[in-house]
């Protein structure tokens, strides 16, 4: 490393204008099935295992339940049965995420990595994908295969 940059001073290190400065974000990756799906790391709470789930009636079908998590019911989104995969049997990981101050669990099938992703890997879906869930998709770095960037406001439905 340069001595230059090694004994900068903070307003000597914005003289040198780096270029080492890439606007990335970074992104918690889990797995669904043989998906891997990234959401923002800002918006995860926590990652919980072997949560108790209590069944609710007359919720849509990817609604598994609610759980207790320190005094606050947390509802429990299925996202295999979200995305229209089998859903599971036995209960994996949980990922709490939280979306404009409202808490929202995710039944995932484990926690592959946590990656900070340059933005300008990130591409757009096709202009003719129906794919609601999804807003893009890049390569991960390490080569182990295609990240999708799950769209956390289409996870509810509005109505």
């Amino acid at each position: 490393m340069n001595d230059e940059i090694l004994f900068a001073r903070e307003d000597e290190m914005e003289a040198l204008n780096l270029d080492d400065a890439v606007d990335s974000q970074k992104y918690l990756i889990f797995m669904a099935g043989h998906l891997k799906l990234g959401v923002v790391a800002e918006d995860v709470v926590e990652i919980l295992h072997n949560q108790v789930i209590t069944y609710l009636p007359m919720v849509p079908d990817y609604i598994r339940g609610i759980i207790n998590m320190r005094g606050q019911m947390v509802p429990i989104l299925d996202i295999r049965a979200r995305l229209g995969l089998p859903s599971q049997d036995e209960d994996s990981l949980v990922v709490v995420l939280n979306l404009n101050d409202v808490q929202l669990g995710i039944l995932v099938d484990g926690v592959d990595q946590m990656l900070d992703i340059p933005k300008a890997n990130i591409h757009p879906l096709p202009a003719n994908s129906t794919q609601m869930l999804v807003s893009g998709m890049c390569s991960l770095p390490d080569g182990s295969g295609t990240m999708m960037v799950l769209d956390c406001e289409q996870l509810t439905p509005n109505d």
